[in-house]
């Protein structure tokens, strides 16, 4: 059975994607940056302030799911500079702690709008259940 989780994001209906798809075990959740509810970022070019709000807005959709942090087995950060690797990574640091999932981080050219520097998305694993 498949289940979607929508954000609300505008881009969800323009380009035809979900937050999060949970198939089985497996949840997915789609390149993630922090945009707010009301269409604001989150941020503006400060990438730790970004990247902890980004992992919180992930996590809140895994939750819908069914799933929890712990349940998270890849991150890949996608950054517009990876010279901001540090404060991407402290912040993912103190969200993980020891959980610890593998990580791709690299940088990109560009992301949808100027001021995001991040952009995160993740894979999970609910272990125990079908």
């Amino acid at each position: 059975m498949r289940e979607n989780i929508g954000s609300g994001a505008v881009w969800e209906d323009v380009v035809g994607y979900s937050r999060a798809v949970r198939i089985g075990n497996m949840i997915e959740v789609a390149g993630t940056t922090a945009i707010d509810e009301r269409g604001n970022i989150v941020g503006c070019k400060d990438a730790y302030i970004q990247t902890n709000y980004i992992l919180h807005k992930i996590e809140n959709a895994i939750i819908q799911l069914g799933a929890s942090r712990s349940d998270i087995i890849r991150t890949r950060i996608f950054t517009t500079d990876i010279k901001l690797w540090e404060d991407i990574g402290k912040a993912h640091n103190e969200f993980f702690k020891s959980i610890k999932p593998a990580l791709t981080m690299v940088e990109v050219n560009a992301l949808i709008k100027e001021e995001m520097l991040v952009e995160i998305e993740i894979s999970a694993y609910i272990e125990g259940e079908v």
